[in-house]
């Protein structure tokens, strides 16, 4: 364990570290390179993470971890922490920003950084709306009051007219996109949620299901869905629709990586091992493929568990020794052999498990929802251009009797598992019955030969 830090040492670190930072700040006072403020950027970062492992080594010396003094500290030092980068993202700006939201919306850290840099989602600090109003002007030819302040004049339309997109290519440039409003509450908010009388899990199952038909079904991929670019708008009593807003993290998946992503997603839902490492070597990382279902389902590759109820004790050990085992190349590797369609893809599926944690969703739903749209998304597509009613809707039976085929398969499958379970539980409760059994017949027997 760390010692405490001397006073003195204390004093000395916080003058460097703010030596540092403030040496650096007035070299580069009034310079806007990109060299400048990428190196006033990663000074600013360096000062923060020196301050953050600092505070935590001083902070918690010599307290045992189970104690609740420690615990209530660790709380502290949690908080303190999270300002300091809240604050860093802030004034860097830019990636660091994104890095923030996408650690808020990680499930596993500590709940004083999810709250803190939750902010960083829907909250972040806008540029001086004078720079703003400037670049309009130049790109647009006249101020904003006079463009998007004027009646829209709706009133008199017809309810008959024509459905028409709220934004207009005219008020668009490459420095410029102009957009419809959209009205929301964020997707996560689940008191609101809840005093609308919607039920959070139908609202976690609704976002599985439009960005599983997205991914699926249609090769699109919208990379940043953190809870501040998904909104719950209200329509009606108890009814509401998902609005999805920044699509400047999107792309198109090529047609035979969307089709492997389905197979591998079938795979992975039937632990089909031999499958699941044929398309780990389709995507470049053949020899990490047992890892495939850990990333994706929470089940080893030979996982004795039903689908959904995460690892037995002993998987979990297992787990651990082949991940003990790993070195920092191993992991390297791996992420260095992944498509560029699979990292993005692996940022989604990270973010939407958290939200829907969050809304209160099981492993179950998520899974299934991905099994449904995989199996759509296998089937034969209609030409959209050919208005074949009858044919798109054949395809679509074909997809959902596959989909009914995959619920079978995996009822079959968790009955099986159950049957063997309570075949492992009849067994030992058998062989401490006949264990007991013998312990009253040798003592009757001893107690008759006394007598």
């Amino acid at each position: 364990m760390v010692s405490k830090f001397p006073a003195k040492a204390t004093a000395a670190f916080c003058l460097i570290t703010a030596g540092c930072f403030s040496s650096q700040a007035n070299l580069l006072p009034f310079s806007d390179s990109p060299v400048s403020q990428g190196i006033l950027r990663s000074s600013r970062a360096i000062c923060t993470v020196a301050i953050t492992v600092a505070d935590y080594k001083y902070s918690l010396y010599g307290l045992p971890n189970d104690c609740d003094e420690y615990r209530r500290l660790l709380s502290e030092v949690h908080l303190r922490s999270a300002k300091r980068l809240l604050k860093l993202c802030e004034i860097n700006k830019g990636f660091y920003v994104k890095a923030g939201q996408f650690v808020s919306s990680l499930r596993q850290i500590p709940k004083e950084y999810s709250l803190t840099l939750s902010s960083l989602q829907d909250q972040v600090v806008p540029y001086d709306f004078k720079v703003i109003k400037e670049v309009l002007v130049s790109n647009l030819g006249q101020d904003p009051s006079e463009l998007f302040f004027r009646n829209l004049g709706f009133g008199g339309w017809s309810q008959n007219s024509p459905r028409q997109f709220l934004w207009s290519l005219d008020l668009t440039t490459n420095q410029v996109l102009t957009m419809q409003f959209c009205h929301g509450h964020k997707v996560d908010d689940v008191v609101f949620l809840k005093g609308m009388k919607i039920n959070p899990e139908k609202v976690a199952k609704k976002l599985l299901e439009v960005f599983a038909e997205m991914i699926f079904v249609h090769g699109f991929l919208h990379g940043d869905p953190h809870p501040g670019n998904i909104l719950v708008s209200i329509e009606g009593q108890g009814g509401f629709s998902l609005v999805l807003l920044d699509h400047g993290i999107c792309k198109k998946l090529d047609e035979v990586f969307r089709l492997e992503y389905c197979q591998l997603w079938k795979a992975l839902i039937l632990l089909d091992s031999r499958k699941i490492q044929h398309l780990a070597e389709r995507f470049g990382v053949g020899k990490y493929y047992r890892y495939l279902p850990i990333i994706f389902s929470g089940r080893t590759i030979d996982s004795k568990s039903g689908i959904g109820k995460g690892m037995l004790v002993e998987e979990q050990k297992k787990l651990k020794q082949h991940l003990k085992a790993l070195k920092m190349e191993d992991i390297s590797s791996f992420m260095e052999s992944l498509p560029s369609n699979f990292l993005i893809i692996l940022r989604t599926d990270e973010l939407l498990r958290s939200t829907v944690s969050k809304l209160g969703a099981s492993k179950w739903v998520r899974l299934l929802t991905y099994g449904k749209y995989a199996s759509l998304g296998l089937s034969p597509k209609s030409n959209p251009c050919s208005g074949l009613t009858s044919f798109a809707l054949y395809t679509r039976l074909i997809g959902n009797i596959e989909y009914i085929l995959l619920r079978l398969t995996i009822g079959v499958m968790n009955l099986v598992l159950w049957m063997e379970k309570l075949k492992r539980c009849l067994n030992k409760f058998y062989g401490k019955m006949s264990a007991a059994g013998k312990g009253m017949s040798t003592l009757f027997f001893n107690i008759y030969f006394k007598m």
